[in-house]
């Protein structure tokens, strides 16, 4: 399963990738807007947003670029490692 996140710490991006090589997912993990950030996204299985720590200009590219595909978007309040582990629980094959 590959998952984008949107947002979150800076340092916080190494505990967001083992987290998610935890749960076999392959991650991209965008803390900062980068000029070509739509090119970047590609079409993931999930988007996570950390809403509190994203800017609105980077949300809406990212939810514009993932609605072409048929990619799951969900949205936390909280950028914290635990949340992310709650995030991908459902998603996690065993």
């Amino acid at each position: 399963m590959s998952v984008v996140i949107v947002g979150g710490h800076d340092r916080m991006v190494m505990k967001y990738k083992e987290i998610c090589k935890k749960h076999r997912c392959k991650v991209k993990v965008f803390t900062q807007m980068s000029a070509n950030l739509d090119k970047q996204i590609g079409s993931p299985d999930l988007l996570v947003l950390f809403t509190n720590t994203v800017s609105h200009k980077m949300v809406k590219t990212a939810v514009e670029e993932v609605r072409r595909s048929n990619t799951e978007i969900v949205r936390c309040h909280t950028s914290s490692a635990t949340a992310l582990s709650e995030i991908l629980k459902p998603y996690a094959t065993a």
